[in-house]
């Protein structure tokens, strides 16, 4: 369990539907950290309210208390509760270069690399709702040379709500400004709804997966590309440490890892290249 910070005073309850103490926000961060790794500091209290005010609504509680005394282990509420205090923020081709990389550098030296197996293997973990590894796969698609391979792609993430829409792969029609022209291809419109579809061909390269990244990964691999993009950011540095080594072990030889902008392997891992831009390989 996280170890007791600072105390700092809950804010002002105001007009708040609902009570929450600074034992009960505790309680609830000592939770998340023990299931998720994900470590609240005190500054969340408010976010953490908003987004969990709807579960007691939806549970017809009357306070936080009632609420904490539901967490316990093997609570059916549990599924809830990490999918209530996940943050899933993500684009469609969000940070370019990553993809342009992978176009230009990353997939000609795997295709040199593999050539004889014919065998490419992606891991998008935290991939939300699915823009992350749509990205990849169109990026893939378009890539020459990867007709006759054995080419999947893994997206996981730790909310089975947003895993379940990125499986479905139907989009609002503002979510798909940012695919590039060369990819609109692979996209289909309802002009009845204005909702965006997935080209079957492109979803059909990727498996979508609910995992916590914490617990045993089921997947041998190994993995030529695996991206990591903000997510680390929620784990405290020896949570990082211990999730770099992972992946490190996971990675191909050779293998590539795409973290966020906000993120960086100093002072948590020395077992990669750094090839700037928040893309590394494997040493």
């Amino acid at each position: 369990m996280v170890g007791v910070s600072k105390r700092v005073e809950a804010p002002s309850q105001g007009n708040r539907e609902f009570t929450m103490t600074y034992a009960n926000f505790a309680h609830i961060r000592d939770i998340a950290y023990d299931l998720t790794g994900i470590t609240l500091s005190d500054h969340k209290q408010n976010m953490i309210y908003g987004r969990l005010a709807r579960r007691l609504r939806a549970l017809g509680l009357s306070s936080f208390d009632d609420y904490c005394n539901l967490l316990s282990e093997d609570s059916p509420e549990l599924h809830e509760f990490i999918n209530a205090i996940t943050t899933n923020l993500t684009a469609f081709f969000r940070e370019n270069h990553h993809f342009d990389f992978l176009k230009t550098t990353a997939f000609p030296n795997i295709i040199r690399k593999n050539m004889a197996s014919k065998r490419l293997r992606i891991w998008s973990a935290g991939c939300s709702t699915g823009e992350e590894p749509y990205s990849i796969a169109m990026t893939l698609s378009a890539t020459a040379g990867f007709s006759q391979w054995n080419a999947k792609i893994l997206a996981t993430d730790l909310d089975s709500n947003v895993v379940d829409k990125g499986r479905r792969g139907i989009y609002q029609e503002d979510r798909c400004t940012g695919i590039p022209n060369e990819y609109t291809r692979y996209l289909k419109r309802n002009p009845s709804t204005g909702e965006i579809k997935i080209r079957e061909d492109v979803q059909e390269k990727i498996a979508f997966k609910q995992l916590n990244l914490l617990h045993q990964w089921p997947m041998k691999g190994p993995f030529d590309i695996i991206f990591c993009r903000n997510v680390v950011i929620y784990f405290d540095q020896e949570t990082q440490k211990k999730l770099f080594a992972r992946y490190h072990k996971m990675l191909a030889e050779g293998g590539y890892l795409f973290i966020g902008h906000s993120e960086n392997l100093n002072r948590v891992s020395n077992d990669f290249t750094s090839l700037g831009k928040t893309m590394y390989q494997k040493k």
